[in-house]
């Protein structure tokens, strides 16, 4: 039954107001990544990684900058444990990377965990336990004091084990569902734990609030953040983290007013992956923040490697319209957004603008290894003859002329209607040279030969039917020549109304190209193209296809 009624906010309010986050405009700096895929995200699998996957993943996250990165819960499996024994036997965590581990507040389970790092050079050890009114009610059957007895246990035996250990050990505490916590009272648990702790700005811990589900819209989880942010003790020796969950659709901005609201770090994952609708998706914030000029402090210049990567590891699909990455997320079929990108491109090279405005465009696609040729200009029924003439000019160095653009557009339109199908620049290619070279359903020419005589006199072999017709004209130069010989000839206008060439590549041997738009008989414009080292044989060929079109 489809009943609303039956649900009500489970979220609490601060309980004075917090709006001072709303204050700013944008998160001004990069916080501290910590990547969770290798706990968060891999136990959302299907089919959770394997020993060797879990191991290139983290050179993965090791190559895109993440200097730390929750590798597992190594109490809670064989395969978690051999992974962090893995990566610190074999010496696999550079000296500027803290590995992270998780683990419930639960004796056991912390002497587990703390076997599971020795001899860890940096690591930070997770504690966690649930604080929610909804847990505390109907799973744990324990009050207030209770609950936070279990935190303040927990934070205890980390601190003895931590004095008996070896090697640079710091601690994160998460009221798990803070949620669903009355906020004041997730504060107290964490300042119990921080005051068991006692950190200072040189040896600082870390308190992480989980949104481990999404309950309310994302400015009252950063009205939470910056009511916790004010009231934790000792907040200099403090990080405070986020691990913000997906349910409503608004993990990143929780993030995002997070840190506005004074959040110093974020755990999440790469591409959202995670439990239900995923963690917080870390490539998003990055980029994000490198959209608006700020360093994200994480390397994604090669997104189709990572993407790669990602999906062989996880065997998780990136949706096509991902944010940065998904393959379409550059595209544009729009005729008039085709349009646009085109000419902001032209104008940024003609001004050398050095910050990025092109319209339609985020980001530089090539900032994220993109490329135009095949990512940007996406050619189907929908298109523009600006577009067209873009994937042309990207691909195969052809200018269109203006004039000549809006036919050629619906010629592609029209192939790429009846085909209900997108077209790659080779098949917009073919279906150029098709219509506009070479093109002598009518007549052909064998030969013209020029005399120059008050103007230039040109003789003409026209074939038509297999027969040769010699027609001699007189011109303004050699091109108007042949148009006038065509004129008379067929008793129909040839007047040229668009001309333009250029060479198709460097050196003197390369070809040139011609376009030829002449008006036919019906007044539309008719085009041919020519090719050929000389730029006379070539505008020739362009005009004979033209004047073979306007005859069809």
């Amino acid at each position: 039954m489809f009943d609303y009624t039956q649900y009500q906010r489970n979220y609490f309010m601060p309980p004075e107001e917090c709006l001072d986050w709303a204050k700013k405009e944008y998160v001004a700096h990069a916080p501290i990544w910590c990547s969770v895929d290798l706990r968060d995200g891999n136990q959302a699998l299907i089919e959770p990684m394997n020993l060797e996957e879990k191991l290139d993943f983290f050179r993965l996250l090791i190559k895109l900058g993440f200097k730390e990165i929750e590798v597992g819960f190594p109490a809670a499996s064989e395969t978690e444990y051999q992974l962090v024994r893995t990566l610190i036997d074999q010496d696999m965590i550079p000296q500027d990377v803290t590995i992270q581990v998780l683990t419930q507040a639960r004796e056991h389970i912390i002497r587990k965990t703390f076997e599971a790092v020795k001899g860890a050079p940096n690591v930070i050890v997770h504690v966690y336990n649930s604080t929610s009114l909804a847990q505390r009610e109907q799973v744990f059957h324990k009050n207030k004091e209770e609950i936070m007895q279990i935190a303040v246990d927990g934070a205890k035996l980390l601190k003895e084990l931590a004095q008996e250990a070896e090697g640079n050990i710091s601690f994160e505490y998460s009221p798990e569902s803070f949620t669903g916590t009355e906020v004041d009272y997730a504060v107290d648990v964490c300042n119990a734990v921080i005051d068991i702790w006692e950190p200072t700005a040189e040896k600082k811990v870390i308190i992480n609030i989980p949104a481990t589900v999404e309950m309310s819209m994302p400015h009252v989880f950063a009205s939470q953040i910056e009511y916790v942010s004010k009231h934790l003790h000792r907040r200099d020796a403090v990080v405070l983290s986020l691990h913000p969950h997906n349910d409503r659709g608004c993990g990143v901005s929780d993030a995002e007013m997070g840190l506005l609201a004074g959040a110093d770090r974020i755990e999440g994952t790469l591409f959202g992956n995670g439990e239900r609708t995923g963690n917080v998706d870390i490539v998003v914030l990055a980029m994000n923040m490198y959209a608006q000029g700020v360093d994200p402090k994480l390397d994604l210049s090669d997104m189709p490697h990572i993407a790669k990567v990602y999906e062989k590891l996880t065997q998780m699909d990136i949706h096509m319209r991902h944010p940065y990455c998904g393959k379409l997320v550059f595209a544009a079929f729009s005729g008039s957004h085709q349009d646009a990108i085109a000419k902001g491109m032209k104008y940024r090279e003609d001004h050398g603008r050095e910050r990025w405005t092109v319209p339609y465009l985020p980001i530089n696609p090539e900032d994220v290894g993109r490329t135009y040729d095949s990512d940007v200009i996406r050619i189907n029924s929908q298109s523009g003859k600006g577009g067209v003439a873009y994937v042309l000019e990207q691909n195969y160095g052809l200018k269109i002329p203006y004039k000549m653009r809006e036919d050629l557009g619906y010629a592609v339109k029209d192939v790429s209607d009846k085909a209900h199908a997108e077209l790659s620049p080779e098949e917009i290619y073919a279906i150029f040279t098709k219509r506009y070279q070479n093109y002598t359903p009518v007549f052909s020419v064998k030969g013209c030969h020029f005399r120059q005589e008050d103007g230039i006199t040109a003789t003409v072999n026209i074939i038509v039917d297999d027969k040769k017709n010699l027609v001699e004209c007189t011109g303004n130069g050699r091109l108007n020549a042949v148009s006038n010989s065509f004129a008379e000839f067929f008793g129909k206008p040839c007047e040229i109304i668009c001309y333009e060439e250029h060479a198709l590549e460097d050196g003197s041997d390369s070809n040139a190209i011609a376009y030829v738009g002449i008006k036919g008989e019906d007044s539309r414009l008719y085009f041919g193209i020519g090719i050929d080292p000389d730029i006379l044989r070539a505008s020739i060929d362009a005009l004979i296809t033209a004047m073979n079109r306007s005859m069809e």
